[in-house]
């Protein structure tokens, strides 16, 4: 395999991971959740989708080179460039506004 053949499947992966992290916070997204003054929104993940999420955040992490003080910070910040690279920020239209009538 050449080295543009395996970089475009790494690509490939790589948006495959953002799109299921995007699917599965979008699926446990409660649209009356409170959003915080700063902009957070807290998704409650239940079991076992929050396992499969963790283990998204722990690979992406290790992608990225992300680094925290506790393994938290770690995964919020792989988090914040997963959502990034999915689409799923304040320019998406997958925000607040668009899912009011989810």
């Amino acid at each position: 395999m050449i080295a543009s053949e395996r970089f475009e499947r790494a690509a490939a992966l790589g948006v495959a991971v953002a799109e299921e992290t995007r699917r599965l916070l979008r699926r446990h997204l409660d649209a009356a959740g409170a959003e915080g003054d700063d902009g957070t929104v807290l998704v409650d993940v239940p079991y076992p989708d929050a396992e499969v999420v963790t283990a998204l955040l722990d690979v992406a992490a290790e992608c990225f080179g992300e680094r925290g003080d506790s393994i938290e910070e770690t995964r919020q910040a792989a988090l914040e460039t997963l959502l990034q690279l999915a689409g799923f920020d304040a320019e998406s239209q997958l925000n607040w506004g668009e899912l009011g009538g989810r």
